[in-house]
């Protein structure tokens, strides 16, 4: 069972680095993934997260004052949530409180770090395992073996972590300005691809014919498919020059 655990920020790293040891020793079937320990050296760090959030089972969004509106934990949310039908995505709140979440966050279901809160957490992860998870009366067993180090961690990550405010949502007229610029830019990319493209095709309309045909000979020898070939002269040669393209395939086609 993959956990996908997702953070931003040093105080939720070190949650989201707590939480990926200690369920490990409550529920052993559990795998979680933190980009901080799991990514790849070397690999495209966009990609790779977004590869492993395809086939996560549960996701914990850490969720802290400070990254609460932070576009990377908004991306990683609504990436879990587009597999809702078949995974789960939960938030650790944890220095917030529930008016403190607006949407799309709001939206899941929120655990608090407090025992009876991780413990229907912890359920919830169980229960994804179907028959392989641990009968409920030895899972509340491990969990209250584990549980006091759970509580003494995270009191330290967050006596030896400061709380920063949280970051600022840009404006909608910085937004709605950027949008604009690249649709912009776009466009005038747009433009200029299509007027080399008109330009390219012209030029290739006034090549003499002996060139084209000549140009067309050495792509059938050099075994380009006949769709190909078709495509690219069929429109620009007489059918006497067709023939005898055809001619030349069949030639090349055939090993002479």
């Amino acid at each position: 069972m993959k956990v996908f655990l997702s953070w931003s920020g040093q105080r939720s790293k070190e949650v989201a680095n707590l939480l990926s040891d200690w369920l490990c020793c409550v529920i052993q079937a559990s795998r979680p993934w933190i980009s901080t320990r799991d990514l790849d050296r070397g690999s495209l760090w966009f990609g790779e997260i977004n590869d492993q959030l395809k086939d996560t089972t549960v996701g914990i969004i850490c969720l802290t004052q400070e990254n609460k509106t932070r576009p990377w934990i908004l991306f990683e949310a609504g990436a879990l949530a587009k597999g809702l039908s078949t995974s789960r995505v939960c938030t650790l709140l944890v220095d917030l409180e529930p008016k403190d979440i607006e949407d799309p966050l709001a939206q899941f279901n929120h655990t608090f770090p407090t025992s009876e809160s991780v413990l229907g957490l912890v359920k919830t992860l169980n229960s994804t395992l179907a028959s392989n998870g641990l009968d409920n009366r030895i899972l509340e067993q491990v969990f209250n073996t584990y549980w006091p180090q759970f509580e003494q961690r995270f009191a330290e990550i967050l006596s030896n972590t400061e709380a920063q405010p949280p970051s600022k949502p840009r404006p909608k007229e910085d937004v709605l300005g950027e949008i604009l610029e690249n649709t912009r830019m776009l466009n005038s990319k747009i433009r200029r691809l299509e007027h080399d493209t008109e330009r390219s095709r012209m030029r290739e309309m006034e090549m003499p014919m002996g060139i084209i045909l000549e140009e067309a000979m050495a792509m059938a020898k050099a075994g380009m498919p006949f769709e190909m070939l078709l495509d690219r002269f069929g429109n620009r040669l007489p059918k006497s020059a067709l023939k005898e393209l055809i001619s030349t395939f069949e030639r090349a086609k055939s090993g002479e």
